[in-house]
């Protein structure tokens, strides 16, 4: 594309593809761009970044003033809660200037010497994109197995370094999923492979320390391209596990860590909707599962030697108004994460049954979790706890003294933040179908809740994924100007339990989109903002949300701010060679099957773009994006701006070094989150 067209409104050429199944004829224009190999994809998307550089050109000195403001209200040379592991303590460190971590450890003490393990700043030099992936330090404290991801496909390549002499050995293992895993020999390392197709993860190799990873011996092939497999060793190091899971069923498999040559055994076979996790704790396993019709879950026991489905005795019975979400284990205590009306709870449970008791919260918009905990023998459990208002907390619990400690709270720098400066509170809209969907809002006090403040309506709705109202210091530029923040938990996510992702998945997917459409109808009834004042963000899925939303209801929203949007569902899920595409044949339905076929093409945003007004939209992505393709936002814009009958703005930036989870270094993201915020400021009429 010559400079001239550039900074007119790109126009991607129309390549009529037909696409035939169940004999339903579908026509798409912008297949072809469907080729990042293809020069002329490649000027398209730069001629889109073009397009909405020009643009945004006017907002440049905000989007930099935008920039430096959240930047600065994060501390550079901040250090993390020191925590202990086989005799020595772990910190992860950044220095002023410096855009990527410093893990470091110290034996025994924490007044010992530092030594570094690696400096991120040093490996990263050279490249545009930089992930270290997961780190494994053997079981003699000498050695750590390592990943990096230099493109952004979350394809890692795991090195082994020594701890003593700093060397790098030469073992190379190419197109992993990044985590590795120890035996207790200090010379077998388990390892999941990627497939180079469709990037599943499908294979557990082990390898031997100083040997060509060519010679790795693959010890288990999960065949079942619906499920992905992953290996771990549990936190009594006792076994390796490898675990295999899908949407609706689990497996897992066992060894000793101290025999890595012998046969894994299977713990309980995979049955279709049943899931289940384990932990191990002395002889025992402890297991949550859905067995039993247990739809929210309960926690159950059995011994080492009789792990089979019809041993295992409840401990903690299911229950139709809590979720279990998951526990911890320590030598006296059980740690309990439960999940009540859309609240985090802490259930704190002596193993001699003496004390069982919960840790008090007060507010209805915080958000805690378990934090790490591989210490099995501390008396202190290690947890995590925001809210909307509540800059993150690292806190330490002494099971003994009853005593809680504040290891740190994040600081919020720049001076101006105030938490009482802020107000939070929990709403409840109703739903078309008379069912009540909770909304977590927050905004400056102050701000006006007459029908004119701005308001920002955030939501993800699916993989039963809950989206936790937590603090944010990025909002804050949002806040500090005027504008309300709403987190809509709509159904697809488990913030009221189980019951709630069921009916927001497969056949009951469109009241995921329907419940965020009667939030946004609720919010401009309760005059917290108007059409012209309201904005919707949605990422991944999230971004199918915003496609969907906008479909059926464009008239509600002034912006919308789609990231990595999955869009183009129906020809994605046809397309087995896509990365994810058979593992969530149960979360989004077959396509194969004609009922599925037609349920998602009833709301796929790509296939259901019509002729009519719709509103502004900055639309993201990534050029390596393994999660959702590139070319589906860039489909999906290119056809936005042929059926569309509005002048509002449309753009499409593409981030041509980065994939699924954007720029790799510490502050570069900020720039992207600056881009989207001058987008929305702009259209407000806010310059600073």
């Amino acid at each position: 594309m010559s400079l001239k067209t550039i900074l007119q409104i790109p126009k991607a050429t129309k390549k009529p593809k037909k696409l035939v199944k169940h004999k339903d004829v579908r026509i798409d224009n912008y297949y072809w761009l469907n080729d990042r190999e293809n020069p002329e994809v490649i000027d398209y998307l730069n001629a889109e970044n073009a397009y909405t550089k020009n643009v945004m050109q006017h907002t440049e000195a905000f989007q930099k003033a935008l920039f430096e403001e959240m930047k600065g209200r994060i501390k550079e040379d901040d250090t993390s809660v020191p925590y202990k592991l086989n005799g020595y303590w772990y910190i992860t460190r950044y220095e002023k200037g410096q855009d990527y971590p410093i893990y470091t450890r110290k034996k025994e003490t924490l007044e010992a010497a530092e030594e570094i393990l690696f400096d991120c700043n040093e490996m990263a030099r050279g490249f545009t994109f930089f992930n270290l992936g997961s780190m494994s330090i053997s079981p003699d404290n000498t050695m750590v197995s390592f990943s990096i991801d230099t493109v952004g496909r979350r394809q890692y390549t795991i090195q082994i370094k020594n701890l003593v002499t700093g060397e790098i050995y030469p073992d190379k293992i190419e197109n992993t999923t990044s985590s590795s895993t120890w035996a207790s020999d200090n010379k077998t390392l388990f390892y999941c492979m990627k497939d180079d197709v469709t990037l599943r993860s499908h294979k557990i190799f082990k390898h031997k320390l100083h040997t060509n990873s060519k010679e790795d011996i693959e010890v288990f092939y999960e065949a079942d391209e619906t499920f992905n497999t992953f290996v771990y060793k549990t936190k009594s190091k006792k076994y390796i596990v490898i675990g295999s899971s899908s949407t609706v069923s689990s497996e897992y498999r066992i060894l000793n860590a101290d025999t890595p040559d012998g046969e894994f055994k299977i713990f309980q076979k995979r049955k279709r909707d049943l899931e289940y996790s384990i932990a191990h704790y002395n002889d025992s396993f402890y297991i949550i599962s859905n067995c039993d019709d247990a739809t929210n879950f309960k926690l159950l026991k059995t011994s080492e030697t009789k792990t089979e489905k019809r041993y295992w005795k409840d401990v903690i019975p299911h229950r139709n108004d809590v979720l279990l979400e998951d526990i911890e284990i320590f030598k006296d205590y059980l740690v309990v994460n439960e999940r009540e009306n859309g609240l985090n709870n802490l259930r704190i449970m002596s193993w001699d049954g003496s004390e069982d008791y919960y840790l008090p919260f007060e507010s209805e918009t915080y958000t805690t979790y378990i934090s790490n905990n591989p210490d099995f023998d501390s008396d202190v459990l290690r947890y995590a706890f925001n809210s909307l208002t509540s800059p993150s907390s690292v806190i330490d619990y002494n099971f003994k003294t009853k005593q809680t400690e504040i290891k740190k709270e994040q600081e919020v720098l720049g001076g101006k933040f105030q938490k009482e400066n802020y107000e939070s509170k929990r709403i409840w809209a109703t739903a078309r179908d008379g069912v009540k969907v909770p909304i977590s809002l927050v905004y400056k006090k102050g701000t006006k809740l007459d029908g004119t403040s701005p308001l920002l309506q955030y939501a993800y709705g699916s993989y039963g994924s809950t989206i936790d109202p937590s603090f944010s210091t990025v909002r804050l530029s949002l806040l500090d100007r005027g504008f309300v923040y709403a987190i809509a938990h709509i159904r697809g996510g488990e913030y009221l339990g189980r019951h709630w992702y069921e009916n927001g998945k497969l056949l009951t997917k469109l009241n995921t989109f329907y419940d965020f459409i009667d939030c946004s109808k609720y919010l401009i009834e309760q005059k917290y903002t108007s059409a012209k004042h309201l904005y919707a963000y949605g990422g991944s899925a999230g971004g199918l949300l915003m496609g969907a939303v906008i479909n059926l209801n464009p008239e509600l929203y002034n912006g919308i701010l789609a990231a990595v949007p999955f869009v183009d569902v129906v020809t994605t899920m046809l397309d087995d060679t896509i990365p994810l595409t058979t593992g969530e044949y149960d979360e989004w339905g077959n396509p194969n099957k004609l009922e599925y076929y037609n349920y998602m093409k009833s709301y796929s945003p790509y296939d259901n773009v019509e002729s009519k007004n719709y509103p502004n939209m900055l639309v993201t992505t990534g050029l390596h994006d393994s999660q959702v393709q590139y070319w589906e936002p860039a489909k999906w814009v290119a056809k936005l701006r042929e059926l569309k009958t509005d002048t509002n703005k449309l753009l499409l930036y593409t981030d041509m070094d980065s994939g699924h989870g954007g720029a790799s270094g510490r502050f570069e993201s900020l720039k992207e989150v600056a881009l989207e915020y001058a987008f929305l400021l702009d259209l407000e009429g806010i310059h600073g």
